[in-house]
């Protein structure tokens, strides 16, 4: 069982959610875990043990035993044990959980981040649709051309796609949405 408390009733709360406020995402160091949304909750278990709560970025993420090592390795620092970590597959993580920092420092780093919303028409049960949707091109990170076009479905990670500007010629991310 899980008690949830305001974090401002728990002190050892609030200074985890802002010890790991500055855990960087592995794999794109400029945005931290909670500004992406993998962080999902910190929360008080009926144990009185502090449970954190990851949900990776698509399921097979490889990144996600580096995230939870690094999660630890905060939470010792800032001498918050005993603490257990999380990881929860459900609901599935969406692009539109990231925050609007993190959107606007992925352009900063050169990753188009994702254009549009995701969700359906609110919690609960999602429609799959397996048509295919029209996406548009995403505007380039660089020089903000929408000129831009899709090299290869994956680039340097599953979750991102390969683009390149026409206009500037440079290739860049595009953080897929979904």
């Amino acid at each position: 069982m899980t008690t949830t408390l305001p974090a401002a009733m728990d002190p050892a709360l609030e200074r985890a959610w802002s010890v790991l406020e500055s855990v960087p995402d592995p794999e794109i160091p400029v945005v931290s875990i909670r500004e992406l949304g993998i962080l999902r909750d910190v929360r008080r278990a009926g144990d009185g043990v502090l449970e954190v709560v990851i949900t990776p970025t698509y399921s097979g993420c490889p990144a996600m035993s580096q995230i939870a090592e690094d999660v630890e390795h905060a939470l010792e620092a800032a001498r918050l044990a005993p603490y257990r970590v999380i990881t929860v597959l459900a609901p599935a993580w969406t692009t539109d959980w990231m925050t609007a920092d993190a959107r606007e420092k992925l352009r900063a780093y050169g990753i188009a981040p994702p254009t549009g919303n995701c969700a359906s028409d609110g919690p609960g049960e999602k429609v799959i649709r397996f048509a295919p949707r029209t996406l548009v091109a995403p505007g380039c990170p660089h020089c903000g051309s929408a000129h831009t076009e899709r090299l290869a479905q994956f680039g340097s990670t599953a979750c991102k796609a390969l683009y390149r500007c026409l206009d500037c010629r440079e290739p860049f991310d595009y953080f897929k949405p979904y």
